[in-house]
Formats: C-alpha cells, sequence, structure tokens
C-alpha cells in the first residue's frame, strides 16, 4: 500500500515519539510480537492482558471489497495495511469500536480490530493487541448489533434479541448466546448495566442483563428507525422526532425531542452517523439536505445542501461535512446553514444515476481527522476537518473499500 501525504504526518509529537513494532506475519499484526505485561497482584491501574496501552488514540480502518471478499485493516498509526481472512458478499459492516461486524447472507463475521478505548468518564485508557478473527454469529440482512463494555447484543429481523457476553468475545471466541424475553421494534441497546429496547406497540422498555424487566419508562417511540448511545444517553429515531433516553442513579427517563413540525416519511431521521463521544448527531433528511441533531440543546436543525450521498460532523463547533454527487466533500456551519468549504472532486461513481447498486461510501470521523473511502479509485483519503477539508494523506490500496468503518476509537 503506498501513502500519499500532502503535509507531515498528523500524529502529535508525543505519538512520534512512541517506538513502532515489529511486524508478525501469523497475526496479521504489528504488536504480537511486542513484550506483554505479566498479570500480578500489582497490575498497574488500566492494565489489560495481552494488550499494550497507549497514551493516544489507535485508530484502525476495516475495508471490504464485497464482490472478491478482500479484506484489510489499514493502521492509521502506523500507514500499514494488514491482509486478514476473506469475507465474500458482505452487506454491511459495522463496529463497536474494537469489533467488526461483517454481515452476509450466510451470517456475521466478527473480526477483533485489536484497537479500542476504555472511558472511565474523567480519563481515557487506549489499547493496541493482535487482529485476530473470532468467527460467526447468527444473523442476516436485518440484523443490528450493539455493544457496550460487558455484552453485545444481536436483534434479528425478527425482532429477536441474542446477548452475547463480551469477555468471550475478547478472548477470541462467539461463546454462547441467552436470548432477551419478546420482540422487539428496533435494536436492542446496552447501556447503564441494562438492555434497551422498544415493542412492538412503540412502549420503551428496560430489562437488566438477565434479561427482567427492570423499568417502563412513560414514553413511546413510534415507528423506530436508528439509533445512538451519546453521554446524554441513548437516542432514537422515532417517527415523530427523537426520543432521548437517560439513567440516573438507577432511575430512567425519557424525554422526546420533536422536530417542530410534520416532517414527510422520506425526510425522516432514520440511521444517525456521528463521532463517538459527541452529543451532535447527523442524519440525511430527503435527498438535498441534513438532519443535525444537537443532544445537549434539545434541537434539530435542517441544513439544506446539494444530493447528499453520506453526512457526518465532529460537533462541538465543528462544519457538518458532507458528500455530494459530485464525489467532493463539501463543509457546512451548522448554525447558519452556509458552506464553508469544499474540496476537489475525491471520489467517483457517486453520481445520482451511477451508484451501480453499490455501498455509498462514509465518512468516519474522529477526534482530529475525517476518513472517506473511495471504492472506485481503491483508495481512502484523511481529511483535516479543522483546517477547510484539507486533505492530509491519501492510501493507496490493493482492493476497492466499498465497506468501511473505523475502530480504535
Amino acid at each position: 500500500m503506498l501513502v500519499r501525504s500532502n503535509v507531515i504526518p498528523w500524529a502529535p509529537a508525543a505519538l512520534v515519539a512512541i517506538s513502532l513494532l515489529a511486524t508478525s506475519c501469523a497475526s496479521h499484526d504489528d504488536t504480537a510480537s511486542a513484550p506483554k505485561a505479566t498479570a500480578s497482584a500489582s497490575a498497574p491501574h488500566g492494565y489489560v492482558e495481552g494488550a499494550q496501552e497507549k497514551a493516544e488514540q489507535q485508530s484502525r480502518l476495516l475495508l471490504n471489497d464485497p464482490a472478491t471478499g478482500g479484506t484489510r485493516v489499514l493502521d492509521l498509526i502506523t500507514g500499514k495495511t494488514h491482509k486478514v481472512s476473506r469475507a465474500t458478499g458482505t452487506t454491511e459492516l459495522t463496529t463497536d469500536g474494537r469489533f467488526g461486524f461483517f454481515h452476509t447472507a450466510d451470517g456475521i463475521h466478527v473480526l477483533d480490530g485489536g484497537a479500542w478505548m476504555v472511558d472511565h468518564g474523567d480519563h481515557v485508557h487506549y489499547y493496541r493487541a493482535a487482529i485476530r478473527d473470532v468467527g460467526r454469529v447468527a444473523g442476516g440482512p436485518g440484523t443490528r448489533i450493539r455493544s457496550d463494555a460487558a455484552v453485545t447484543a444481536v436483534t434479528d429481523e425478527d425482532g429477536r434479541a441474542r446477548i452475547y457476553g463480551r469477555a468471550e468475545l475478547e478472548k477470541g471466541k462467539v461463546g454462547s448466546a441467552r436470548t432477551l424475553p419478546g420482540t422487539h421494534a428496533g435494536a436492542v441497546v446496552p447501556y447503564a448495566e441494562h438492555l434497551l429496547g422498544v415493542t412492538g406497540d412503540g412502549k420503551v422498555a428496560v430489562f437488566d442483563r438477565a434479561g427482567k424487566r427492570a423499568a417502563s419508562p412513560d414514553a413511546r417511540c413510534e415507528e423506530v428507525r436508528g439509533d445512538a448511545v451519546t453521554r446524554r444517553g441513548v437516542v432514537l429515531g422515532c417517527a415523530d422526532g427523537a426520543l432521548l433516553v437517560r439513567e440516573t442513579d438507577g432511575t430512567f427517563t425519557a424525554e422526546k425531542i420533536p422536530y417542530g413540525s410534520d416532517v414527510p416519511g422520506a425526510e425522516r431521521a432514520t440511521a444517525f452517523r456521528y463521532r463517538p463521544g459527541s452529543d451532535t448527531l447527523t442524519a440525511p433528511a430527503g435527498k438535498r439536505a441534513v438532519w443535525v441533531l444537537d443532544v445537549g440543546e434539545r434541537t434539530w436543525k435542517r441544513v439544506k445542501t446539494g444530493p447528499v450521498v453520506s453526512a457526518n460532523t465532529a460537533g462541538e463547533g465543528s462544519a457538518l461535512i458532507v458528500l455530494e454527487t459530485d464525489g467532493a466533500l463539501h463543509g457546512y456551519d451548522i448554525a447558519t446553514g452556509k458552506q464553508v468549504s469544499r474540496t476537489k472532486r475525491l471520489v467517483t461513481g457517486t453520481s445520482e444515476t451511477d451508484t451501480d447498486g453499490d455501498a455509498p461510501p462514509v465518512i468516519e470521523v474522529d477526534r482530529s481527522r475525517a476518513y472517506l473511502n473511495d471504492q472506485k479509485g481503491k483508495r481512502v483519503y484523511e481529511i483535516d476537518y479543522n483546517d477547510n477539508l484539507r486533505l492530509a494523506r491519501t492510501f493507496d490500496l490493493d482492493i476497492e473499500p466499498a465497506l468501511m468503518a473505523e475502530t480504535g476509537r
């Protein structure tokens, strides 16, 4: 893989000072041959057996070409790509920040991306470990997977949810699952040591980890589609806006964030994209606009754009980033709705009549950069969204990265 950089690499000086690790082909990863800490009664705070703790975020991109099955892990710290097991016919690629879930007609392949973070609220730990295949979980089209530090919830297209222990996944195996009672209209979301779901009649239900009903907030979410876990609670996309479910001292409450006017079904927010840790969510609002939901302020804003392919934002005063059908990234000031920046054409095959049924490119955003996959061009772009969408690095690949997800956040 060739990395082309327009500037000095983005990593801060403290990170550059960290020595890079030797390559190990057998484990797909450059950390496998590094010395591992030995567990003891005096293990330091944050110790994780078999992993290395780092001072900075260890971002990696999972990339997949559904046609050939080619799958790569791009380490954004070293700039190296790692070839991993093929995943052919992938229809969707999702992640919980560490594990990649490759959705296929035959089930869901689970890959440990080997980079993750643990958020303790007042401080964060960043880790690197070997990339490894974990196995498969059952699930077909429409399966939704959500995780927290303890469990992973897999909700199939019929609304049945299975709960897997996270510790087993971290040890490299899928393990057994227990089934949550009933069926659910949307994804079951692990939150605050509980499991949050929506029943078929739109009622919010909270279960403990054993599957026992623990709470029923007095709230409804009709036609639930889309969800996001933020620092302020779980956001659910509903027919009339969003529902924010929060836990405080063991009590669950729900608060509606309405659109403020009637919104046609085709313009509803049904899938949220955002920077992990942010309280600013984005979603397409029809073909030529983007919804921006400020969870802290409990407000929606509809930003008019050109024809939308995908969108995201870092939040907290950053621009709304929109890939439009001209193949360029456009930056919009969220407060005013005005376009403030634009790149050259980066992606081919994004016109309204030239999609070929492929998955649309996605914009992944972390604490300092955004990433855009160009399938036809066999590359990934790194964008400095704090510098007028400046192109920082270009990663040339040996596969067509139709699907992309970022881990390590």
